[in-house]
């Protein structure tokens, strides 16, 4: 980024959008991260994007997390499993990334985004279902799921929570605004190692995740409290948030094919 006042505001403002995704759904932050920074913010290494979007979408996960957590979203023996699990296979899923030509990396990223669109129509939710009602047996299969996920997730530079949402009510059933709040501890941990497996190939622009950082506090803010408002009629709100991620899809999908 060349530092200008509209790239300036372009990386507040994206910051803000992200953070206010990830604290009404829990996911969603690199999804948007990596566009933004490439075609809104201007960045045009791609795999520089995934390296700064990764370590912005962290830093607002965990204040996400905070938010949650004062409200009792968070059930944190969950939330542990998937942060350790996963952040090995996210260390796994980005050493691969970065040997993957960066536009190509984009398309992958496109088709997944445009599979997942339709695999969250599958989702559902149990409202019985306590954190001291998991079993073993349920932990062990969360442990599973969560290194796929974090596979994934450093693959394709993303936090993750828009697998991991889904992914633990897979598991779990746990209500859904569980699911969001405990998510989030593994979108942090996931873009936390990503972005430092990127940093050390100096693939992070540090200004940029900075402002990135700085405009998701007041988003996540306002999404916290969305999220918290509007938890039974979540299925209202993942039916839109499918539909923004498959128009994402198809941008990322034209500009990263037209790059070919």
């Amino acid at each position: 980024m060349d530092g200008s006042l509209q790239n300036v505001l372009f990386a507040l403002g994206s910051g803000s959008l992200v953070g206010c995704t990830l604290g009404l759904i829990g996911g969603g932050g690199s999804i948007l991260a990596t566009p933004l920074l490439m075609y809104a913010v201007g960045m045009r290494d791609p795999h520089t994007a995934i390296g700064t979007g990764a370590l912005a979408v962290s830093a607002n996960a965990y204040l996400n997390l905070a938010g949650h957590a004062a409200k009792g979203h968070v059930w944190w023996r969950c939330a542990l499993i998937f942060a350790v699990a996963g952040a090995l296979g996210a260390y796994l899923g980005s050493s691969l990334g970065k040997l993957v030509d960066g536009q190509r990396l984009l398309f992958m990223f496109g088709l997944l985004m445009m599979f997942v669109s339709f695999a969250m129509r599958k989702t559902r939710t149990a409202s019985d279902v306590t954190a001291r009602s998991l079993t073993m047996a349920t932990h062990g299969k969360t442990t599973a799921i969560a290194l796929l996920t974090g596979l994934f997730s450093g693959f394709f530079g993303i936090g993750g929570g828009f697998l991991i949402v889904p992914a633990l009510l897979l598991a779990t059933g746990m209500p859904l605004i569980n699911a969001v709040g405990t998510s989030l501890m593994a979108v942090g941990t996931f873009g936390l190692t990503t972005a430092a497996n990127y940093a050390t190939s100096g693939l992070v622009d540090w200004l940029t995740a900075g402002y990135f950082i700085a405009g998701g506090i007041g988003g996540g803010i306002v999404g916290t409290i969305a999220a918290t408002r509007l938890a039974d009629r979540r299925n209202t709100l993942a039916t839109i948030f499918r539909g923004v991620i498959f128009a994402v899809s198809l941008y990322v999908l034209w500009r990263s094919y037209a790059a070919f």
